[in-house]
């Protein structure tokens, strides 16, 4: 059924109300990112087999007001491929990303991307340069491919259901869409990150249109476009010191002294700030020499981690993540070694400890002027209203530095290229 009625739209809610389904949404440009685009069709399957077509923007059909949309919740399982898509055009409850349910069960992401029709490669070939082109390809044909979608989600459905890790979907995906959401401002317009968090250690990269958001080069002017939307606004951006040193330090039980990590090293080193700084780096990410182990105390302790993390991931052929408890199953794992290992759980502890950190930091702060707008790793980018005060940053700062375990440096400028380092201001 195409709804294109009250009638028709009662009928689609009766039924829609009694059993889960998979939703396909259908933007009107697939060129666009979802934040910046609007909602064609959204092909429903009910998990009996009916099916409906609303919609919202196509040439063919009588559309719908999209405020139906946000009548749409349920109490049933909702299935579809991008959650975080989704949520751009509107925000369900009880949606399960599929997606991300084949990738906790495999280690890989699905590909439906390019399940088209000989139709749509036509329109997309022909009216290339041309927006919104799928509110001119015939309903059918959008039926077609969805009906290609559907069968591939309903097999990963039937297959994996049992591995729904529903903090990970829920938190996660939806903590991305809400920074995705706020864009970044430039000197020449808004641009919007997306982010994927289907990489082989978790770590979500983060590009669009062509920019590669999480690798915004330092030094050669690249981040210099990247300014404040408000008239009485500042970029300021927020960065753990020492992260993975201290991520590590938490788990394995070793305190660090108040104060800088490196010069806490240099001592036991025996060498100066930037020497102690390289060997560290050095120490934790590549090869752990025995005199260091049996003298420097902290890698004593990472060195009897990482032996125990690999000897967990061969008798037991998984390791389970801290904080959402997620399954790492070894042959989803390739040329794996103890070291490697070490270094993807250390991406993995990174991205689960930033992911819990936003769902408590987000909360708090969303009501405010100042929007979020960039995460990288280790650092948080805000786009800074000086209406908000310096409270905000003070609650920022506080949330972020979880009691005092991860401590922040913080730096703001007009642009992003040009930030001063203002962390003694907090002091």
């Amino acid at each position: 059924m195409i709804v294109e009625n009250s009638v028709q739209l009662e009928e689609f809610k009766r039924i829609y109300d009694r059993e889960d389904c998979i939703l396909v949404p259908i933007q009107c440009d697939d060129n666009k990112h979802s934040v910046n685009d609007e909602l064609s069709l959204l092909y429903v399957q009910m998990w009996g087999g009916k099916e409906f077509i609303l919609p919202f923007n196509h040439s063919e059909t009588i559309n719908l007001n999209i405020k139906n949309l946000y009548k749409m919740n349920s109490k049933h399982k909702l299935y579809t491929y991008d959650r975080k898509k989704l949520n751009h055009f509107v925000k369900l409850n009880n949606v399960i990303d599929v997606n991300l349910l084949n990738y906790m069960s495999t280690g890989v992401p699905l590909d439906i991307e390019q399940i088209n029709t000989n139709a749509h490669n036509f329109f997309n070939m022909r009216y290339y340069k041309k927006d919104n082109i799928n509110t001119i390809v015939p309903v059918m044909k959008h039926l077609e491919k969805c009906r290609k979608i559907v069968k591939i989600l309903k097999d990963t459905i039937e297959k994996y259901n049992t591995y729904v890790n529903m903090s990970y979907n829920d938190e996660v995906l939806d903590n991305l869409n809400y920074i995705e959401k706020n864009g970044l401002q430039t000197t020449s317009g808004k641009l919007y990150s997306e982010y994927n968090i289907y990489t082989s250690t978790g770590r979500p990269s983060n590009r669009f249109g062509g920019t590669n958001f999480a690798a915004l080069n330092k030094k050669d002017g690249s981040r210099k476009p990247y300014v404040s939307r408000f008239k009485n606004g500042v970029l300021v951006e927020m960065d753990f010191d020492a992260y993975h040193l201290r991520l590590i330090a938490d788990k394995v039980g070793y305190d660090f002294p108040k104060g800088s990590v490196h010069k806490h090293m240099s001592k036991l080193y025996g060498v100066d700030y930037e020497e102690a700084k390289r060997l560290s780096f050095q120490y934790l990410y590549g090869h752990l020499p025995q005199d260091v182990v049996q003298m420097n105390p902290y890698f004593s302790k990472v060195y009897d981690y990482i032996n125990d993390l690999w000897k967990e991931h061969n008798s037991k052929e998984f390791i389970v993540s801290d904080i959402y408890s997620r399954r790492i199953y070894k042959k989803n794992l390739s040329d794996m070694n103890a070291n490697k290992l070490f270094n993807y759980t250390i991406q993995l502890m990174e991205t689960e400890n930033n992911m819990k950190v936003l769902s408590e930091l987000i909360p708090q702060i969303k009501e405010d002027k100042s929007k979020l707008i960039l995460y990288s790793y280790d650092s948080f980018l805000l786009d800074f209203n000086m209406e908000d005060g310096l409270n905000y940053l003070k609650k920022v700062k506080k949330i972020l530095e979880q009691d005092g375990k991860f401590p922040v440096k913080v730096s703001w400028g007009l642009n992003y290229h040009e930030m001063k380092d203002i962390t003694e201001k907090f002091i």
